[in-house]
Order: structure tokens, then C-alpha cells, then sequence
């Protein structure tokens, strides 16, 4: 990402950059690069949370520092806080306008990179790019834009499809067609959302929740949750990627973004979560889902009381974290 926003800044066909800052790090090289893009006529806006938790005198300072530079800084809408993480680059090619963008699953900190899970979106999409112009439109406060094409947006259009597509698994699992729903998050609360997934597993719908940290779901109870599985993984890396995949009787559907199944990030955040539409990534994510799943070593399942008991057995074999290492890296981690 440093790099993408670094070779935008120095780019002379780039026209314009624009990007949500949720918590920044002390020597960012993203900060820099904007302030450079700035210097160099670009047009360059930046959102950036000042309520960011931990962050909040860290993110004032650069905030002060971009606008000294020249960079449109704003503070989104009151009363929500700006929780997305996206990036637009405008740039002319040909004698017309084309837009690069990155939607993120994580901050863009160089300090939690390192140790934090995170997946992006690299893409040059007219239809979602359309609909981040709009979005940044409206943190800005030139537009009211309150539908979109591909994004889900909250508070305006993800709680609805979210529900629409739970709902969904549960019609195709009552009419006999294929039904599942595998989903990955920080923090599973909202009474809504867990409610359908209640209906969801009592019509047959297999269920499968990774799930870092809160989990307000009870797992495995007769009559209610019998077919919904709950893991948490817990390893040398802080697990933060959001991912949603939806069986659709094996037309998948499949989202990334910033939003966890929570009441503050349907209702009170803007957040976004983009479709992954590329039959190639959606079997990538799929075989990710799948390989934590199947993790037997840093995985804690929960039982149906609540509580998280350690999986055991004589033999781990998928290890997760390390195993996703390896395949990228093709090296033996434990010999790093």
C-alpha cells in the first residue's frame, strides 16, 4: 500500500489521490507521500478519524501537518466514525480518466502490518470505483449519496444485505439446494444478525464462524445452533481480515472489508465491504477460509456453554498461520 500511494505521488499523469487514514503510524511513509502529491498539484483529500481509539492526539498532529502541505483534509460525518479503510488514484491515461482503488480489511499502519492478518483489494472496477468516488463525495460533504452499485455501505445498505443474503441460505436450504455460509471477523454481537444465523443453522444451513475475539453466539445447542461451528485462532499473528462467503447453491458470493457482525459497525460506523466477483480470488479466499478451518493446532473451538476448550490431538497437521507462510514464502517457518 506505501508503495501504491508513494508511486501515485510522483506519478505526472496521476490527477488526484484520495484516502481514509484510521490510525496512522509514528513515521508513516504513506503521510509523506501525500504531503509530496500535495507539493507536486495534485489533488489530494484525506479523511482522517480523529476519534481512532489509542491514536486520537497521533492522528490531530498528522492531520495538521497535511493540511500545512496543501492536503483537503476532512473529518467525515458527525456522529459516525470513519472506520473504512480505501484508497482512489486518478489517473489520466489516453485522454481519459481511470481509477485505481484499494479497499482494505485493515488499517494502513506500517506498525501493525507486521503482525496483523490483512487482506485488500487491488482493482481498477468502473462500477465500485464509481461507487467510492460517490462515498468519498459524501465524507466530504459534496454529495447525499446514499445507494451503491457493488459496495455495502453501513449505516445505509449493508445491514439489509447482509440479511438478505443469510436469508437467502436458509430458502436455498429449505428448497433442497445447496447451503452454507462460512464467515471470518473480529467480533460477532450484533442480536439481529446472530438471530438469523439461529434460524439459519434450525433450516439446515451449515455454518462455519472464525471468530477472533467477542462471540455473543452459542454454538452447537440442540435445537437452535446444532449445525454452526465457532473457532477462534489464536497464533503468532493478530488475526484481523474480514471475509464472508455465501454458498448461493454454488453461485458464491463472496465480500472483504472493514466491518465485523457488530451493532456500532452496521449502524454507527461508516464502513465498506467490497464483492470479490474473480472466480480466481473467491477459490483463493475459499482455500483460506478452508485452511483455517481445518487448523488443529492454534485453533480454540467453542462449546455450546460459551466457554473455549484448546483443539487437541496426538498430531497437529494444519497449523494454520505458519502453513499460509509457507506456501507463500516456500520456506519452513520454524527454521526462520
Amino acid at each position: 500500500m506505501e508503495e501504491f500511494i508513494s508511486r501515485a505521488a510522483d506519478d505526472p499523469l496521476v490527477m488526484a489521490i484520495k484516502i481514509t487514514l484510521y490510525r496512522v503510524s509514528d513515521d508513516s511513509p504513506i503521510i509523506a507521500a501525500l504531503m509530496r502529491a500535495a507539493e507536486n498539484g495534485k489533488e489530494v483529500m484525506t479523511l482522517v478519524e480523529l476519534k481512532a481509539r489509542f491514536d486520537e492526539d497521533n492522528n490531530i498532529q498528522w492531520a495538521k501537518q497535511l493540511e500545512q502541505a496543501g492536503v483537503h483534509v476532512v473529518y467525515g460525518i458527525i456522529g459516525f466514525k470513519t472506520h473504512t479503510k480505501m484508497a482512489l488514484i486518478v489517473r489520466k491515461e489516453k485522454g481519459r480518466l481511470r481509477n485505481y482503488f484499494h479497499i482494505g480489511t485493515g488499517n494502513y499502519n506500517s506498525n501493525t502490518s507486521r503482525f496483523y492478518t490483512d487482506l485488500g483489494l487491488l482493482s481498477t472496477d468502473p462500477d465500485i470505483a464509481s461507487d467510492l468516488l460517490e462515498l468519498f463525495n459524501f465524507l466530504s460533504g459534496f454529495s447525499k449519496q446514499k445507494g451503491y452499485q457493488k459496495l455495502l455501505v453501513s449505516p445505509s445498505s449493508m445491514r439489509d444485505k447482509f440479511i438478505f443474503l443469510i436469508k437467502r441460505e436458509i430458502k436455498n436450504a429449505e428448497e433442497g439446494k445447496k447451503a452454507e455460509i462460512i464467515a471470518k471477523m473480529n467480533s460477532l454481537v450484533d442480536p439481529e444478525i446472530i438471530k438469523l444465523l439461529y434460524l439459519a443453522s434450525d433450516s439446515g444451513v451449515k455454518i462455519s464462524l472464525i471468530v477472533r475475539g467477542i462471540c455473543c453466539l452459542y454454538p452447537q445447542r440442540k435445537n437452535l445452533s446444532e449445525n454452526i461451528k465457532v473457532i477462534s485462532i489464536i497464533g503468532h499473528f493478530l488475526e484481523h481480515s474480514r471475509i464472508f462467503w455465501f454458498c448461493n447453491n454454488d453461485d458464491n458470493e463472496v465480500f472483504i472489508g472493514s466491518a465485523d457482525w457488530m451493532r456500532r459497525n452496521l449502524d454507527r460506523r461508516i464502513e465498506a465491504i467490497a464483492p470479490i466477483e474473480d472466480s480466481e480470488l473467491k477459490s483463493q479466499l475459499k482455500a483460506l477460509l478452508e485452511t483455517y478451518i481445518k487448523d488443529d493446532y492454534f485453533s480454540w473451538i467453542m462449546k455450546d456453554d460459551g466457554s473455549y476448550a484448546k483443539y487437541t490431538k496426538d498430531s497437529a497437521n494444519n497449523r494454520s498461520q505458519t502453513d499460509l507462510i509457507e506456501q507463500k514464502n516456500n520456506i519452513d517457518f520454524y527454521n526462520i
